[in-house]
């Protein structure tokens, strides 16, 4: 009995923090609708902040002291990155916004680490709570005991300033129509810069008061923000209460499944999330969000047409300079384009899903890594020759997908992107911790292609033809009555409905043929490294899918394939730069405030603007 109250008490003692950075989240997304993946690095920030304060103020009155500035400094940086990157893009789509507060995080993480250095920093300990109190036998830290008491002030005291406050009323009727309040007078710039004050604050408060049980380091923000945002969809975007609730939910419940269920802890919230999606789609707490909600998409889509002359004599010249690389070209050349024209594959199928279907997935990696695992199995138990292997890969992958989406289409907004993400953590820790079939983060080894096939040239011009193959499957689905039904789900669901279009199995269709050719993508990466490792299910393979699909240009066809060969050009030399994150960061904020239109997009209005007419995708 004393053990099971010890670890009860020791996972509310950690929800403290969790509740604290979630509940800013929560308020953020409330009233702006932005989802701040920079929320991380904020509590990040904090916990830098206090160790810096708490060294150079002494005594119980510096700690405390120093837990409060960290937050109000954290404050004050959430301030200047909601005037100087968020504010121009309130109106924009949401990946716009994704991508930008993605930026934010790189450009934090080479900040802090050229002020701070790579070094761990330990967090001190809290004046006149370093001991242990025994209860029922067990010892237990004063400073849990100190945290599940304040946690509850806290979340007295945001209850009281949101229920009985001006200010919290104004923070309530913009979570209910933000619209409506601006229509009635109110500086909605003012209202979102100091509600995203608030919620920096709570997160730089949350970083600065967990110091004594962790401290600080460079992976801090990642480390939390899957953590953070399951909480805030468990309990309800915008919910303060549903944030308490879901957050001493998690933290219990991870306590229990290290010691009970130790193989769970990789994705035991993920699992929770996905029931709770699944029963009570918007949360525990949470609301239904409105059309509208999550602001405009900027410039109306243009209507899209088949590429005149001009676009596919410059496919047909591209495809043939392609084709000439080996003639010219070194072995080293070969493979880098190998790789680009598989990221390009990949890039390609996730804009069919999100630029044409309107599904925002974060994912997507599930189908190329599940594409990849499936080809490498079949080789490696079944001694299954290439062919049959790389034929299975998309098979595969789109199976997978047609199982996930249909529990995720029955979703909308960034509920159906985080339940894709936990569908996606749960193949990548079946993936890593099932070592006896996948060889966990060993991976599999010697998955090489058939003989016919084993050169480097030949294995290239086998990419080319199935690569671009894929992309011009993707790019005639789209001008297909298939793809015009995909738009018009996306643009008006219930009008799609009315006039006839199955909405759910036309999207639940999409989801599916996306992700077979993201397996068929996958299905070309493991044949041409030889190996697969859990790596490739990883979210940082989505989010770096999500990034060249905007880079590229998020309204148009060739967008993902032009970010994906651009990104990946340019890969191999920015990764060798000291501060390439802090570079990158800076790109995509620069990119997404100054050309949000991405590389196709700016391109064509230039080209327009300079008289000149474009070789496809737009009007007649």
């Amino acid at each position: 009995m004393g053990l099971f109250v010890a670890q009860l008490l020791t996972g509310l003692a950690n929800a403290a923090a969790l509740f604290l950075v979630a509940s800013g989240l929560s308020l953020i997304f409330g009233v702006t609708r932005i989802v701040n993946f920079a929320h991380g690095s904020l509590y990040m920030l904090g916990a830098y902040f206090g160790v810096m304060l708490m060294q150079s103020l002494p005594g119980a009155v510096g700690f405390w002291g120093s837990i409060v500035l960290s937050s109000l400094i954290v404050g004050a940086i959430g301030i200047i990155i909601e005037i100087c990157v968020l504010r121009p893009v309130y109106r924009a789509p949401e990946l716009f916004q994704l991508v930008a507060t993605f930026g934010v995080i790189l450009v934090i993480q080479d900040l802090t680490l050229m002020f701070w250095g790579a070094e761990d920093q330990l967090g001190p300990r809290a004046p006149g709570l370093k001991s242990v109190v025994r209860i029922l036998g067990e010892p237990i830290p004063q400073y849990d005991l100190a945290l599940i008491v304040i946690t509850p002030f806290i979340l007295l005291g945001l209850w009281w300033l949101i229920s009985k406050t001006r200010v919290g009323i104004l923070v309530r009727a913009a979570t209910q129509d933000r619209e409506m309040v601006g229509a009635l007078g109110v500086n909605q710039s003012w209202l979102f810069t100091g509600v995203f004050f608030l919620g920096s604050a709570l997160a730089g408060l949350g970083g600065a008061i967990q110091l004594p049980k962790g401290g600080a380091d460079l992976l801090m923000d990642l480390n939390i923000i899957s953590a953070v945002f399951v909480v805030v969809v468990i309990g309800g975007m915008g919910s303060i209460v549903g944030a308490f609730v879901a957050s001493v939910l998690i933290s219990v419940l991870n306590v229990f499944g290290v010691a009970y269920l130790p193989q769970s802890t990789l994705v035991l919230m993920y699992v929770v999330m996905a029931i709770v999606l699944l029963v009570r789609p918007y949360g525990l707490f949470g609301r239904e969000e409105k059309a509208g909600e999550h602001g405009q998409a900027g410039e109306p889509d243009r209507p899209i047409r088949p590429a005149g002359v001009r676009g596919r004599l410059f496919a047909a010249a591209l495809f043939l300079a392609l084709a000439l690389v080996p003639v010219f070209g070194s072995n080293f050349t070969q493979v880098l384009l190998t790789d680009i024209l598989i990221f390009c594959l990949f890039a390609a199928s996730l804009q069919f899903m999100l630029s044409t279907g309107g599904m925002v997935s974060f994912g997507h990696a599930a189908f190329f890594g599940g594409g990849a695992y499936a080809a490498a199995l079949l080789v490696t138990y079944a001694d299954s020759p290439m062919e049959l292997a790389f034929l299975f890969a998309p098979l595969a992958a789109g199976l997978l997908a047609v199982v996930f989406g249909w529990f995720c289409i029955r979703l909308s907004g960034v509920y159906f992107a985080m339940l894709t993400l936990a569908f996606s953590q749960l193949v990548w820790s079946l993936v890593f911790q099932w070592y006896d079939v996948t060889g966990g983060d060993d991976g599999l080894v010697n998955i090489w292609p058939s003989a016919w096939l084993s050169g480097t040239t030949t294995y290239y011009y086998f990419t080319l033809i199935v690569g671009v193959g894929g992309i011009i499957f993707l790019r005639h689905l789209i001008h297909s009555p298939f793809g015009y039904s995909l738009r018009a789900t996306r643009d008006s669901a219930r009008q799609a409905d009315a006039t006839g279009i199955n909405v759910t199995h036309v999207q639940w269709a999409a989801f599916a043929t996306a992700g077979a050719m993201a397996g068929l993508a996958g299905g070309l990466f493991v044949f041409s490294k030889g190996s697969v490792f859990p790596n490739e299910l990883e979210i940082e393979k989505s989010f770096d899918a999500l990034i060249v699909v905007f880079l590229g240009g998020v309204k148009t066809l060739s967008g993902g394939v032009v970010g994906a060969a651009f990104m990946e050009s340019v890969k191999d030399w920015l990764t060798r730069l000291e501060y390439w994150r802090l570079i990158l960061g800076l790109l995509i904020i620069g990119v997404v405030i100054v050309a949000p239109a991405g590389i196709v997009g700016t391109l064509r209005g230039l080209s327009e603007r300079l008289g000149l007419r474009w070789t496809g995708e737009t009007t007649r």
